[in-house]
């Protein structure tokens, strides 16, 4: 009788205890979405003109539009990842592609990182000089090398070897970079960077990444991310961006991530699998496991930034520890949310 009642209550036990929670599906399921950003940092209100406003809301909403209607027609998170992230490549307002910041010789060196869900295949470049839109190349690799990872003149020679488009070093730089990197360097000469409180001007120059994550009609998720890095950086410096793990990541088991901010901290943290981990291995939700990586993680470390991604129910996730991020998403019902400051 009492080994009856010790195995009953053995079963009564495991039997209540409580699984893991999966995600849960949404009860108007979306087919599809896609999400962006455009970096984060400190990005006031009280710094940002109507003017600039405006243009940095515009070209967000051009790009998602672009990724959005490759989606809506049944195309690939693949393509709609790789024309999304070449509006803001191609936009002067961000730093990834023409308009990257300057290293300390006042030289582009471009990062890029690209992960398919489906297939956990991936493909990055770091330090790229001439690849006009640093995402494809990312792509390229992984598709037509047996590699992960090229950089420098390499990824240079080979995105020329695939025919992409390329342009030469000075149709990156533009006048706002140059003034950019005068003044970081000023700051630095006149000891004002060594300071515990670095002006917000300074902080601002380590940030500036664009990303896109994006699930299609067949429930493949695709994430990339491209960069021009750190104004004033030097030793050819590379930050999370082109780091798989880190900077991007997609499972179509879980969610795809991309992420900005200091690409340091990022690293050390490996952000955008550890926020995957969690939605797959622990059950939580895309937004709480974003929650947990940014603020209990790389916040204690000492690093700030933020990161965009979607789970495989099309559920989002746009969470930073700074005041803005540029970002946008839209769902399967074509609903469009943008968004620069924190608290908007």
């Amino acid at each position: 009788m009492k080994q009856f009642l010790f195995l009953s209550l053995g079963i009564l036990f495991f039997s209540c205890k409580e699984a893991p929670k999966k995600p849960s599906k949404d009860a108007s399921k979306d087919t599809f979405g896609i999400v962006i950003h455009g970096g984060a940092g400190t990005i006031l209100r009280k710094n940002m003109t109507p003017e600039m406003d405006a243009a940095y809301r515009k070209t967000l909403a051009e790009a998602i539009a672009v990724g959005h209607a490759i989606l809506a027609a049944g195309g690939t998170s693949t393509a709609a990842v790789e024309k999304t992230i070449h509006v803001m490549e191609n936009s002067p307002l961000f730093n990834a592609g023409k308009g990257a910041v300057l290293n300390a010789e006042g030289e582009v060196e471009l990062d890029a990182s690209f992960m398919d869900g489906a297939r956990l295949d991936a493909g990055a470049i770091a330090g790229a000089r001439t690849i006009k839109n640093p995402i494809s190349a990312a792509i390229a690799v992984m598709n037509d090398s047996p590699h992960v990872m090229l950089s420098s003149a390499g990824a240079d020679r080979f995105a020329k070897e695939q025919g992409l488009a390329v342009a030469p070093p000075d149709y990156f730089v533009t006048e706002r970079r140059i003034d950019a990197l005068k003044r970081v360097q000023a700051e630095k000469a006149s000891g004002q960077a060594s300071l515990d409180k670095k002006t917000a001007f300074y902080e601002q120059q380590r940030m500036g990444t664009v990303g896109c994550v994006a699930l299609d009609q067949a429930g493949n998720i695709a994430a990339g991310t491209s960069t021009g890095g750190m104004t004033n950086k030097k030793w050819n410096r590379i930050g999370d961006a082109p780091i798989i793990g880190a900077g991007t990541y997609a499972n179509n088991a879980s969610c795809g991530i991309s992420a900005t901010g200091w690409g340091e901290f990022f690293i050390r943290s490996v952000v955008a699998h550890d926020i995957a981990a969690l939605v797959e291995y622990k059950g939580l939700s895309i937004a709480e496991a974003a929650r947990i990586v940014i603020h209990e993680k790389v916040a204690k470390l000492g690093g700030d930034g933020g990161i965009v991604g979607l789970d495989r129910f099309g559920n989002v996730a746009m969470e930073m520890n700074t005041e803005g991020m540029y970002r946008a998403h839209m769902n399967a019902q074509g609903e469009q949310t943008i968004k620069i400051y924190k608290y908007e």
